[in-house]
């Protein structure tokens, strides 16, 4: 397979004690934040990526960050424990919203509700400006894994544990479709920058493409990894996806025709010795930036030829 990518690894981030589970973007393309089973909350300067500044500390694993934009917020998802917003210019906890005493999959954030996906089943919904409780969804009782925020329809997709991604109008919170062509949890789904296509990816390996303004008919799928596709993202201009898994690799993939442009993994480029959870693909010099079971955080430069 000729590719005319590149990707070198420029850094290792080291610090976390413990699995780490999720990196979210924050106000500047150089800044990235990461959460991990140690319960720190750690910022990232990808210009001086040796040193990480501690941000917050809880009391349990951390799955699930969400940065709030406009107001320079940080929402930390405390396993067992509910939603602490900090304040990120003078790293101040500015509320702790108690939720039930579950695990925390996911945090989506609009204009208007936080939404956060509980490992019972429930889908909370905050109001996004005082981050009080609105409203608990109830479709399932397995756990609800991933959220996904699609602003030109005004929906909510979410993807859970007995298979079936349920998309949800955002403003009637009823459920509009319910897609169920997964065969295991889904755990990462991502609608593409212009809104037009969801993509879902699951336990079983499978990434598939489901479109938007056709009722989400799919429109296919791939095998895309081994094992479970833990997470998907867009590169800054959305001309490419990158996946990763449980079977250690990240994957490059053309956004418009799905073709597979790079494998990245432990024997070609010295990437993760365990499952990778999340990516986060920068604007900062167009660095994709992974975490990892192996308790390290890569850097890698993609040069798209």
């Amino acid at each position: 397979m000729a590719s005319k990518i590149q990707v070198q690894k420029v850094a290792t981030l080291t610090g976390h004690r413990d699995c780490i589970y999720t990196l979210e973007r924050s106000g500047s393309d150089n800044i990235i934040y990461s959460g991990a089973g140690d319960g720190m909350v750690v910022a990232w300067d990808l210009t001086q990526p040796e040193n990480g500044e501690l941000i917050a500390k809880v009391t349990s694993s951390v799955y699930a960050l969400r940065y709030v934009p406009e107001r320079n917020l940080l929402l930390i998802g405390q396993n067992q424990e509910g939603v602490q917003v900090i304040d990120l210019e003078n790293k101040q906890i500015l509320k702790s919203v108690p939720l039930p005493k579950v695990a925390i999959f996911d945090i989506a954030f609009t204009a208007d509700n936080v939404y956060v996906a509980l490992g019972n089943g429930a889908v909370c919904v905050l109001d996004s400006h005082t981050f009080e409780l609105e409203t608990i969804i109830r479709k399932s009782d397995q756990s609800a894994r991933c959220l996904a925020y699609n602003k030109y329809s005004n929906e909510l997709a979410v993807g859970y544990s007995d298979n079936v991604v349920r998309i949800f109008d955002a403003a009637t919170r009823e459920v509009k479709y319910e897609l169920a062509a997964h065969a295991n949890s889904v755990f990462t789904l991502a609608y593409t920058p212009d809104g037009k296509l969801l993509l879902t990816g699951s336990r079983d390996a499978h990434l598939r493409v489901w479109e938007v303004e056709q009722q989400y008919k799919e429109r296919g799928y791939l095998i895309a990894h081994m094992y479970t596709i833990n997470h998907i993202t867009f590169s800054p201009d959305g001309r490419y996806f990158a996946t990763c898994s449980m079977d250690k690799s990240i994957k490059v993939w053309d956004a418009d025709t799905f073709k597979l442009l790079k494998v990245i993994d432990k024997v070609r480029n010295a990437s993760h010795g365990t499952s990778v959870n999340k990516l986060f693909w920068s604007a900062h010099q167009n660095q994709l930036v992974s975490c990892s079971d192996d308790r390290t955080i890569s850097v890698w430069d993609i040069n798209l030829g």
